[in-house]
Order: C-alpha cells, then structure tokens, then sequence
C-alpha cells in the first residue's frame, strides 16, 4: 500500500534505507530487492533523538540520520522515512474517479467533505482499494468503479511543515528522499509480505505496541477496513509497573520485557485497560461486517515482552502471536546480529513495511 507524501518517482529501486522515528527509539532496515525475492542486509535501533517526545529541529534530526544511516554500514544512500500516528493521518474515503494529482487538490481544498476533518497544511496521498475480486474478474477490472460510481481510497494526511523538515535532515544527511509515508501502513505492508496466505483469505487484526501510542489495524482478505489509534503505549505502562512495583522506569522497562511472572499480577490490570479498548473496537467491526476475526498479530517494543501478549490476549479472548515482519526476507545479517533477530523483529514492522512500500 503506497501512500508516500513525498515520492522520488524512481520506477524501480534495487536497495532502500527505511527509517522508522519512534517516540523513544528509531528503528532501521537496510532491504535490497534481488530480482523476486528480498534480503535483510543490516538494521538497527537507537534511541530517538529527543527524549521528551519534542520534535527535534532539522539539525539535530539531520545527526541522527547520519548516525543510523552509519550504523547500517556502506551502502545505498537512498532512504525513506515514516512518521508516527501523531504526525499522519489515514482515513477510508469516497471519492469521483480522477488522476491522482487531482485529487490530491480536492483533498487539500475539501478534508471536512471527504475524511470528516479540517487538515489544514497538510500533504496528501492516495491509495486506491481494490474490491474483493468476484470469481472470474481480473484486477484491473476490480480497480476500475462503474459509471457513476465512486471510488474507494485509502487517504494519508502528513503535516506540511513536518515533512518538509524531514526531507531538509535527509538533504543535510548527505542521503537521498526516496518516499515519507505514515507509520500506520508499514505493518500492512510487511504482514502482507511474512503472512501471504493469512492476509488473503482471513480477518485478522495487527496491533503495533508503540511507545506512546498503539496502533490496531483490521483486515480482511486482504483489504485495510479499519483502524484506530489508542492513546496507551509502552511508555504508560512501563510507568504504571514502576509505580505499583516500588522500583524506577529503568528497572520497570527491564522487566517488562524480560518480564519474570512474579511481575504478572502487577502486569494484568495495567493491560487491561488497553485491552478493553481494543476489544470495543473489535466488538465493533465484528457486529458491523458480521465477520469474527480469527487472529491477532502483535508487534512493536513492548510486543518482546511474552507475558504481556498472553496478559493481552486474555482480555481480547483472540488467540494472539508476535510476528515476524521479516519472515519471507532472505537474511544476510552479522552472527551477532543473526543470534539477536528473532528478539528484535518485533519492532521492525514499521521500518520493514516502509522499505517494502519504496522497492
């Protein structure tokens, strides 16, 4: 799903950085693209370069990318970025058939008409949906409304003055802007590439863990139907254990993650409340489509931390599993870096879907 808000136009790329900015750490993927397949050469995750959640100024970003980009050692210097649900905006809309450029500039002049929400100085792209394909029709003939119809579009929305600061860093960086794209479609992306079969044919739901935010998408054979933004992430409840537990946010974080089951009664009411907004959601898209979904896929940070996805998974009364992001790429990685993978590809998903969007 190709939203980008801004698009170098290169038709064909055989290598791309994809830069995820997360709210406490960025997460990178160097992929190159070898005819049909896809390789991991290298990723990394560092601390974001602000720690309190302020939006750092084009010179400071511009040294965090040079940092990142150093870190996933020589190689291509293209590179596109994601921004976090804070910054973007992704809505289903209606809208007459027309060449994309135009409507980009109906979207700009008539947000209130199209996704029930004044955006003013923002970019915009569009995703076209294909319908289900009914037996015996052809995509193309899935792409295409009938006369008179409108057609069905996947929307993003980007603050202006955010992506023209990060397309500055990258300049100042030495690199090259590729796309930006919203957070929000990197997790399709790459649950599309890992999990083709289950992504065709089932409702399943994909809940990124972020740091401040978590994010729940839900599809059904293939189509992005529904998604909402809860404003609970890792941060809160790394607070809330280190506030019932006596013991510093270091500690809490520690725990969380390595989460020993002494902890699991201090964990269990802190995930419930998550839980239970998830779990409206679902009620909703449930009762709406008449469709139960079968799964939930979990990724982001706080995703590593075994205990909190089964704690979850009470609450939704869904069968619940991390993910692999990376799981149809081949891997060229480092033995350090290989033994490491399968505990860092959680928080991948972002970065990994990005990559797969500009290749």
């Amino acid at each position: 799903m190709p939203l980008p808000f801004i698009n170098s136009r290169v038709k064909r790329r055989d290598e791309v950085i994809a830069i995820d900015l997360g709210g406490r750490h960025t997460k990178a993927v160097h992929v190159q693209s070898q005819g049909d397949r896809l390789k991991l050469v290298n990723y990394t995750v560092q601390d974001a370069p602000s720690e309190d959640g302020s939006t750092p100024s084009v010179e400071v970003l511009a040294e965090h990318l040079k940092s990142v980009t150093r870190a996933l050692g020589e190689g291509t210097k293209s590179v596109v970025v994601s921004l976090s649900v804070a910054d973007t905006v992704v809505r289903r809309a209606e809208m007459p058939p027309m060449p994309m450029d135009d409507l980009r500039q109906l979207l700009k002049f008539n947000t209130k008409t199209y996704l029930q929400q004044d955006l003013p100085d923002h970019v915009f792209d569009c995703s076209v949906v294909l319908a289900r394909l009914a037996e015996g029709a052809t995509p193309a003939e899935a792409s295409k409304p009938g006369a008179g119809q409108k057609q069905q579009l996947i929307v993003g929305a980007g603050k202006r003055q955010m992506i023209e600061d990060v397309a500055a860093a990258i300049r100042e960086a030495g690199l090259t802007a590729v796309q930006v794209v919203p957070g929000l479609i990197g997790p399709v992306n790459a649950f599309e590439s890992s999990e083709p079969e289950i992504f065709a044919n089932e409702a399943v739901a994909l809940v990124e863990l972020g740091f401040r935010n978590t994010t729940i998408a839900i599809l059904q054979r293939g189509e992005l139907l529904m998604h909402r933004v809860v404003n609970l992430g890792g941060d809160r409840l790394t607070h809330g254990l280190a506030e019932t537990m006596g013991i510093s946010y270091a500690e809490a974080e520690g725990i969380k993650v390595g989460m020993p089951t002494e902890v699991q009664a201090a964990l269990e009411p802190l995930v419930g409340g998550l839980g239970r907004e998830l779990r409206a959601f679902l009620d909703f898209f449930e009762h709406q489509q008449d469709v139960a979904v079968s799964q939930i896929f979990v990724s982001g940070g706080s995703a590593r931390g075994e205990l909190l996805v089964q704690a979850l998974q009470m609450e939704l009364l869904v069968p619940c599993r991390v993910w692999n992001p990376a799981k149809s790429f081949d891997l060229s990685l480092s033995p350090e870096q290989s033994a490491e993978f399968a505990a860092v590809s959680p928080q991948l998903a972002v970065a990994v879907g990005a990559a797969i969007s500009a290749l």
